[in-house]
């Protein structure tokens, strides 16, 4: 079984990070990876619920999984566990037979001190997805959310009021 996984440390507490999963205007703010943009649709964040993600890569030199330029992703939440673990069920709308399937996403929030260490395993990735491609964009989705927190804009997103 195939199993592409990222890791990063964040700099303030995972209860924090954890509410990036919670608030649609957040997830869909960090969850597209470096080169693409992101709408997020039909959210409903919380166990049980899930959302479409529609990515649309930035160069036209990208081939989409959905079409020419986009991948659609239809998330169904299976886990929601606050402040440690959030678990998805990912199907890509694709024709092509190499993105069909289920892929698992398993993030795991650790307290360390007064950060976050996050890592995030998918399992059953689709075989039309290249390893290495695949970890690129999970590191780079962590370092989108990582930035939400540690750039000078992102730090009232750390206020417990918000």
């Amino acid at each position: 079984m195939r199993v592409d996984s990222a890791q990063r440390r964040i700099s303030v507490p995972r209860e924090v990070v954890f509410r990036a999963f919670t608030d649609p205007g957040r997830l869909g703010s960090w969850l597209p990876p470096r080169g693409m943009s992101g709408r997020l649709e039909d959210a409903d964040l919380r166990a049980g619920g899930g959302f479409r993600m529609v990515l649309t890569y930035e160069s036209d030199q990208a081939r989409g999984k959905t079409t020419e330029h986009t991948d659609v992703t239809v998330v169904r939440i299976v886990a929601l566990e606050q402040p440690s673990r959030v678990v998805w069920e990912v199907e890509f709308e694709s024709d092509d037979p190499a993105f069909a399937g289920t892929m698992f996403m398993e993030w795991t929030l650790d307290a360390v001190s007064e950060a976050t260490e996050i890592t995030v395993e998918a399992r059953d990735v689709p075989a039309g997805i290249a390893p290495e491609d695949h970890v690129a964009g999970l590191t780079s989705s962590l370092a989108q959310l990582a930035g939400l927190f540690e750039g000078g804009a992102g730090r009232s997103l750390a206020d417990p009021g918000i």
